[in-house]
């Protein structure tokens, strides 16, 4: 029976760290503030908002060579690419494409998802399904953003601004046969797009309007329309529903209970949340793990960050069992069970 094991992982963040206090310099806020209503204390941007160089698609090379390192493989042993990011270098193509060009792989296919907050879930369930169907053998897993070019640092926009940061982790995801090897015991996904206007960007678009309407007539594009919105207590509410309902199926799925779980993994989205599923599964703290006050709520990159520094610290090791669960943006939600 072929399975699906994680061989290597690996993150990157720039060297840019932004604590609140700094934040308190662009917009009406202060630390107290932040901290209390995320549990945030800094993030990574980017050096310069504008740079071309560090992008989405290199920060999830960085984080690749590392995971790749960490398999004991090469971009010539990788054979599919799935690429989760809301912030690509282009609208098209997606950054699959230019990871694969800058790691050097063969001319092997590479998928991009734009599942957001969920994405690096679903991409780990599009993997795994490849895997256990025999398609490919090494799957390269990567969830990278940039989002500090794209974020309003006014009075206006600090409710969102203040939580996001920029990042990139990466999972190399191979076939095996060995019995002693991990392996993906679970997943599931889900969606209710009935509530996609509750947390989104709208512009650009087919429905708001696209470049020439930027050029033609910018002063009519309003910061609601460039900027991510979201409706904080809306989610909040979804997604401490969500986050137990999918959790669960997955451990049902596989004959589990919470009380197996050697560790638990949720998007860094808010550390309120975290802090909520925590209590309503009375998990004890080494069975969570959290970065969120690090890093921010890095979207599509905040499971992989956290599921490799996780690793690198030891509080997960082979043959534990592993859950990671995501809600976001769509809306979207899933999870991931593994034997890692």
């Amino acid at each position: 029976m072929i399975k699906s094991t994680i061989k290597g992982v690996g993150f990157y963040v720039p060297d840019n760290v932004v604590t609140n206090d700094d934040l308190s310099q662009l917009m009406t806020t202060n630390d107290e503030w932040i901290t209390e209503r995320t549990g945030i204390k800094e993030r990574r941007h980017r050096k310069n908002r504008n740079d071309s160089q560090e992008t989405a698609a290199y920060l999830g090379f960085k984080a690749s060579e590392k995971a790749l390192a960490k398999a004991g493989l090469t971009a010539k042993d990788i054979d599919y690419i799935v690429f989760a990011t809301l912030s690509p270098d282009y609208y098209f193509p997606g950054c699959g494409v230019l990871l694969q060009d800058m790691l050097g792989c063969d001319t092997i296919g590479a998928l991009d998802v734009r599942n957001q907050c969920s994405g690096f879930v679903y991409s780990m369930s599009v993997a795994n399904a490849f895997i256990k169907s025999g398609t490919y053998k090494n799957i390269l897993v990567v969830g990278a953003e940039v989002h500090s070019f794209g974020l309003d640092f006014s009075d206006e926009g600090r409710g969102v601004s203040v939580i996001f940061g920029d990042g990139a982790g990466a999972v190399v995801l191979c076939a095996t046969e060995d019995e002693t090897s991990g392996d993906i015991l679970a997943v599931n996904m889900h969606s209710e797009g009935k509530y996609a206007d509750e947390l989104c960007t709208q512009f650009p678009g087919s429905k708001f309007g696209w470049s020439d309407r930027m050029r033609k007539e910018p002063e009519n594009v309003t910061n609601k329309e460039v900027y991510p919105i979201m409706n904080g207590n809306f989610v909040f509410k979804h997604a401490v529903t969500r986050f137990p309902e999918t959790m669960l199926e997955a451990l049902n799925k596989a004959g589990k209970t919470v009380e197996d779980l050697d560790m638990f993994i949720p998007h860094q989205a808010n550390l309120r949340i975290a802090q909520f599923v925590q209590q309503k599964f009375g998990l004890p703290d080494d069975k969570i793990f959290n970065n969120i006050q690090k890093y921010g709520n890095t979207t599509a990159a905040s499971i992989p960050i956290a599921l490799s520094e996780a690793i690198e610290e030891g509080k997960i090791k082979r043959g534990d069992l592993v859950l990671l669960s995501a809600f976001g943006s769509g809306f979207t939600w899933g999870s991931v069970l593994f034997e890692y």
